[in-house]
C-alpha cells in the first residue's frame, strides 16, 4: 500500500471512531437531561408543598412549641430535682424535714445555689438533735409506728424501743398530744402483758 493510501485509511478510521463515540454521547445526553429534570421537578414539587401559607403555619407552630413547651418541661424537671432532698428527708423520717423543705424552696429563689446544702442535710444523721430532744426521728415516724402497733405488726422488742424513745423525749420536754397518747397506750399494753405473764409464772413458783 502506498504512503498516501495509508494516511487516508488512518484518517477514515479515526473519523469512524469519532462518529461512534460522539453518537453514544449524544444518545446518553437526553437520558441525563431527563433524570436531572425529574429530580428538579420532584424538589420543586416538595418545595411547592411547603411554600407560602403552609410553610408560614408550620414555622409558627414550631415557634409556639419551642417558646412554650420547652420552658415548661425545663421548669418541671428543675422542680423535680429540687424536691429530691425533701423526699429523701421524708423517707428517712428526718426530724428537721420541714427545715429541709424550706431550704429547697429558698434554693428555687436563689437559682439552685442552696440545693447541695439541702441534699447533704437530708443525708446527715441528726446527732445534736437527738441529744437535745431525745430522738432522731420525725413525729410522723411515731405515728406510723402507732398504726403498726394497733395492727399488731410490731414485736415486743420494737414496742419496748418505741416506748423508751417516747420516755426519753418526755424527759427533755413535753410530748405532743398524739405522742403522749401513744406513750400511754404503750404503757397500758405493757401492763396488760405483765398481767398476762404473772398467772403463768405463779404455777411455776408454787411447784417450786
Amino acid at each position: 500500500m502506498q504512503p498516501g493510501g495509508q494516511s487516508e485509511y488512518r484518517t477514515k478510521r479515526e473519523n469512524c471512531l469519532n462518529e461512534r463515540l460522539f453518537g453514544r454521547r449524544a444518545r446518553g445526553a437526553p437520558r441525563l437531561l431527563g433524570g436531572a429534570a425529574a429530580a428538579l421537578g420532584s424538589s420543586t414539587a416538595s418545595a411547592a408543598f411547603l411554600s407560602g401559607e403552609l410553610l408560614d403555619t408550620a414555622a409558627d407552630v414550631l415557634a409556639i412549641i419551642v417558646l412554650f413547651l420547652v420552658p415548661v418541661v425545663a421548669i418541671v424537671v428543675f422542680w423535680l430535682v429540687h424536691v429530691l432532698p425533701e423526699k429523701i428527708a421524708h423517707k428517712r423520717h428526718h426530724p428537721q424535714r420541714d427545715a429541709i423543705q424550706t431550704l429547697c424552696l429558698l434554693s428555687l429563689v436563689f437559682g439552685g445555689m442552696l440545693w447541695p446544702l439541702a441534699w447533704l442535710w437530708a443525708y446527715t444523721k441528726p446527732v445534736a438533735y437527738r441529744v437535745a430532744y431525745g430522738t432522731d426521728k420525725h413525729e410522723d415516724y411515731y405515728e406510723e409506728m402507732a398504726e403498726k402497733q394497733r395492727a399488731g405488726a410490731l414485736v415486743d422488742d420494737e414496742i419496748v424501743h418505741l416506748w423508751q424513745d417516747l420516755e426519753a423525749m418526755e424527759r427533755r420536754g413535753a410530748l405532743p398530744p398524739k405522742l403522749k397518747a401513744l406513750k400511754e397506750e404503750l404503757a397500758r399494753l405493757g401492763t396488760a402483758e405483765g398481767a398476762r405473764r404473772s398467772p403463768a409464772a405463779a404455777p411455776r413458783e408454787g411447784g417450786a
